[in-house]
């Protein structure tokens, strides 16, 4: 965005490059900054985050722009030429989850001492959902650097530099390690899960002595015991859905209600 010295937006450019880039370079000191921080960061990134009267945005979407997909390529720059657009400043956290990678890395970082975003912040308070679930229950495991959500179930584990979801089951001799684990939408019974383990199936959480590396484990996934999920061969991308999995930027994602067998690599 280009800002005049009020912080009026004058123009708008989608992921400009090169010269164009260079053209929208603007004094930052207007937006609070100082003038080493400005000289630094003579950019205005757009959030993606747009406020707006009501009756504006109804003409613009009804009688201006009907057949428009997108404000940053399409509403936000025509507009600007037209209307009083102004920036707001937010020179704090924050972070484009728009790949597998970006979301995997930015869960990770809050495991991180301090954490570049914290949720434990008494100005500043996160609130979720409640889910009115117990706490998680956590037996001769060892833990470090992780986050353990509500309701879950470690037994005799090792958790390294991992987010674990609500409801999560993780058996004896498992060793979870750069790892981001969604959870379960629901317990099953303890007669459910010997039903299934006493025909071979496989229960919703990670089975014993299974060791997971790098990887995305999403919701209900149901992973076997003697399982290993590494990518020690560093694949980069591929697709295996039809065996509950792809690859992304080197990431292991495990689908969500998928079944991995006893004794699967991947």
């Amino acid at each position: 965005m280009k800002i005049d010295n009020k912080g009026r937006i004058l123009s708008f450019s989608e992921k400009p490059k090169g010269a164009e880039l260079k053209a929208m370079a603007v004094d930052t000191t207007v937006l609070g900054l100082s003038k080493e921080e400005a000289e630094k960061k003579p950019y205005i990134a757009s959030m993606g985050v747009y406020v707006f009267k009501k009756e504006i945005l109804l003409n613009l979407l009804r009688w201006r722009f009907p057949t428009a997909n997108d404000f940053g390529s399409e509403i936000i720059p025509a507009s600007a030429k037209e209307f009083f657009i102004k920036a707001y400043l937010f020179n704090d956290y924050w972070e484009d989850i728009g790949t597998i990678r970006s979301f995997f890395e930015a869960n990770l970082a809050l495991t991180e001492h301090p954490p570049r975003f914290s949720f434990y912040d008494a100005a500043k308070p996160i609130f979720t959902s409640r889910r009115n679930l117990p706490p998680s229950k956590i037996d001769n495991c060892k833990v470090v650097d992780s986050i353990i959500s509500h309701g879950s179930f470690l037994n005799n584990c090792f958790i390294e530099h991992s987010v674990v979801g609500i409801r999560s089951r993780i058996n004896s001799g498992v060793h979870l390690k750069d790892t981001v684990m969604l959870g379960a939408d629901f317990y099953e019974t303890d007669a459910e899960r010997a039903g299934l383990l006493s025909e071979e199936g496989v229960p919703i959480g990670i089975g014993e002595n299974t060791k997971i590396k790098d990887c995305i484990i999403d919701k209900n996934a149901r992973i076997g015991k003697n399982v290993v999920i590494a990518n020690s061969e560093g694949v980069q991308e591929a697709d295996r859905s039809s065996e509950g999995f792809y690859i992304r930027s080197g990431i292991s994602v495990i689908l969500k209600n998928s079944i991995i067998k006893d004794g699967f690599v991947i």
